[in-house]
C-alpha cells in the first residue's frame, strides 16, 4: 500500500526553522516527483515547493523563495523541506504529495495522486 507520512511540524518562533520529512513506504520515491502544501485555517491549500523524481528540478512558491529549500534522499526514501526564517504566516498544515510523472515540478493539487496526513506547523511568538 502506497503510503506517505510527514514529521517534523511543531511550535517555533518566528525566525526560526525547521524541517519537515516526507517518508514514503510501499513504493520506491524516486520514480516520483514530489511536492510539498499547505493549508491555513479558512484558506486553500496552496502549493509551497516541488521537486522532479531526480531531484534535478525543483519549484517554489513566491512566498516561500529564499527561505525553504526542498531536497530528497532517495536512498532513504524521503523528501524535506527546510524551512528557514519562519514567519506567522507560514503557519499551517503542510502536506507532501506524490505524481507518476516524474519530471513534474507542478504547484497545482490535481496534478498529484497520492497524499500524506498532514503535520501541523505552528509560527508564533
Amino acid at each position: 500500500q502506497l503510503q506517505l507520512v510527514e514529521s517534523g511540524g511543531g511550535l517555533v518562533q518566528p525566525g526560526g526553522s525547521l524541517r519537515l520529512s516526507c517518508a514514503a513506504s510501499g513504493f520506491t520515491v524516486d520514480d516520483y516527483a514530489i511536492g510539498w502544501f499547505r493549508q491555513a485555517p479558512g484558506k486553500e491549500r496552496e502549493g509551497v515547493s516541488c521537486i522532479s523524481s531526480s531531484g534535478g528540478n525543483t519549484r517554489y512558491a513566491d512566498s516561500v523563495k529564499g527561505r525553504f529549500t526542498i531536497s530528497r534522499d532517495n536512498t532513504k526514501n524521503t523528501v524535506y523541506l527546510q524551512m528557514n526564517s519562519l514567519k506567522p504566516e507560514d503557519t499551517a498544515v503542510y502536506y507532501c504529495a506524490a505524481t507518476g510523472r516524474k519530471y513534474s515540478i507542478s504547484l497545482m493539487e490535481g496534478s498529484y495522486d497520492y497524499w500524506g496526513q498532514g503535520t501541523q506547523v505552528t509560527v508564533s511568538s
